[in-house]
C-alpha cells in the first residue's frame, strides 16, 4: 500500500506546474553611472552570480518608477535628495542605505573646439558661451542641474548665464548636446566627460562652489532579496569600490 500512495503522490507532484524562476535582480542607477554599472555588473557575473538588469537613467525619472511601484532591488542616485523622496514614500529596506561614490563637476566644450576656462569667481559663463547656448540638466529636478546651479552662483555667474540654459532631463542628455554642438559648452560630471571623446574639459568648478557630489544607494523594499544584499555589499566592498575608482569616481 505505501508503495503505491508514494508513487501516486509523487506522480501529482510531477504534474504540477513547475516553479517560476526568480527574477533577475534589477539596478535603478543614475544615468552618470552608465559605464560603472556594466563594469560592476560584468565583475559580479565573472563570480558565477547572475547578472544583475542595469535601468539607467536620470535619478528623477528613476525615483518616480520606484515610488510608482516599478520592480527594483536596488536604488542609486546621484544625489540624496531623489534618495530621501523615495524613503520618504516608504520604498526603501531602513538601514541599508550607503554613499557608494563620489564625483567632480566639470565644464566641458566640444572637442572640434577646444579651449579652457579658469572657474573662479568672476568667471563670465554667459560670455564663455557667446550666442550660443549650453547645457546641464534641469536645475528643478536633475541632480547635475543642482549642482551647476550652485556653482555658477558661487562664481557669480548663474544670473547671467541662466536664460542661455539648455535643459536636460539627465546629464548624459546634456552631454550628447555638447557632443553634437548644438551646445557651446555643458556643465557634467567627470566622469561623464572622460567618457565621451567628442568632448574636451574646460575646466574643473573648486569643490567649495558646490555641495559635495555623492552617489548614495539603497535597497527598495519589497525587492530586498538575497541577491539584492549580497550585489550591494559586492558594490560597496574592496572590489566594487575599485571598480569605481578605475571609473574615475572618487571615494564616498
Amino acid at each position: 500500500m505505501l508503495p503505491s500512495v508514494f508513487r501516486l503522490c509523487l506522480l501529482l507532484l510531477a504534474l504540477l506546474p513547475a516553479a517560476a524562476p526568480a527574477a533577475p535582480l534589477r539596478i535603478y542607477a543614475a544615468a552618470s553611472l552608465a559605464e560603472a554599472m556594466t563594469a560592476l555588473g560584468d565583475a559580479w557575473a565573472a563570480t558565477g552570480a547572475e547578472r544583475p538588469v542595469m535601468v539607467m537613467a536620470g535619478s528623477p525619472a528613476l525615483a518616480r518608477q520606484i515610488i510608482a511601484g516599478a520592480p527594483a532591488g536596488i536604488f542609486i542616485s546621484a544625489d540624496n535628495q531623489w534618495l530621501d523622496a523615495v524613503t520618504a514614500a516608504g520604498h526603501i529596506v531602513p538601514g541599508s542605505r550607503q554613499v557608494i561614490a563620489g564625483n567632480a563637476l566639470v565644464l566641458v566644450v566640444p572637442a572640434t573646439r577646444p579651449r579652457h576656462a579658469v572657474l573662479k569667481p568672476g568667471f563670465d559663463m554667459a560670455g564663455f558661451v557667446g550666442p550660443g547656448r549650453w547645457a546641464t540638466g534641469d536645475p528643478q529636478s536633475v541632480p547635475v542641474g543642482r549642482y551647476a546651479k550652485a556653482a555658477l552662483t558661487s562664481l557669480g555667474a548663474w544670473d547671467a548665464a541662466a536664460p542661455k540654459l539648455a535643459r536636460a532631463e539627465n546629464v548624459r542628455a546634456a552631454l550628447a548636446y555638447v557632443e553634437r554642438g548644438d551646445a557651446a559648452a555643458g556643465i557634467v560630471y567627470a566622469t561623464d566627460a572622460r567618457a565621451s571623446r567628442r568632448v574636451m574639459v574646460a575646466g574643473v568648478f573648486p569643490e567649495a562652489s558646490h555641495p559635495p557630489i555623492v552617489y548614495p544607494a539603497a535597497l527598495v523594499a519589497g525587492g530586498d532579496d538575497a541577491a539584492a544584499w549580497a550585489f550591494l555589499a559586492f558594490i560597496t566592498g574592496p572590489r566594487g569600490r575599485a571598480i569605481l575608482l578605475k571609473q574615475g569616481f572618487t571615494a564616498p
